[in-house]
């Protein structure tokens, strides 16, 4: 497997994300995850619901044999932009402490609602894993 980060020297350094990568090997996808536990109950807050989701990604990632580490792309599904831009700082620490200091691609999309309705916040993932 390898895994390259791709970014363009023109491109203003991004923090806390790749602006590309290139990666070969197996693929693992997610769906998206919300931020409840095993039984299904919400975290409260953006932040606790962060954390909770990418627990619930790492947990699916463990299932193929996958580590954080093989993360190349992460799609957020956010309801609010601005409790997201109020939080910025303390989902870096949450996304620090489930993911480390891993940063694949990634976007945000601001989404006027979830299926899960206490749901502030969907993650879904892209890892590629070694082969073999």
């Amino acid at each position: 497997m390898t895994i390259e980060v791709l970014a363009p020297p023109q491109f203003p350094r991004p923090q806390g994300y790749a602006d590309g990568v290139a990666a070969t090997g197996r693929l693992v996808m997610t769906a998206g995850h919300v931020g409840w536990d095993e039984q299904g109950q919400f975290a409260q807050g953006l932040v606790a619901q962060v954390e909770q989701a990418l627990r619930n990604i790492t947990a699916v990632l463990q299932e193929a044999n996958a580590l954080p580490q093989h993360l190349v792309r992460l799609t957020w599904y956010i309801t609010s932009r601005d409790a997201y831009l109020a939080e910025r700082k303390a989902i870096g620490v949450a996304y620090r402490r489930v993911i480390g200091r891993h940063y694949p691609a990634m976007a945000v999309v601001e989404v006027s609602a979830l299926i899960e309705s206490e749901a502030l916040v969907e993650i879904e993932a892209t890892a590629v894993i070694p082969e073999g």
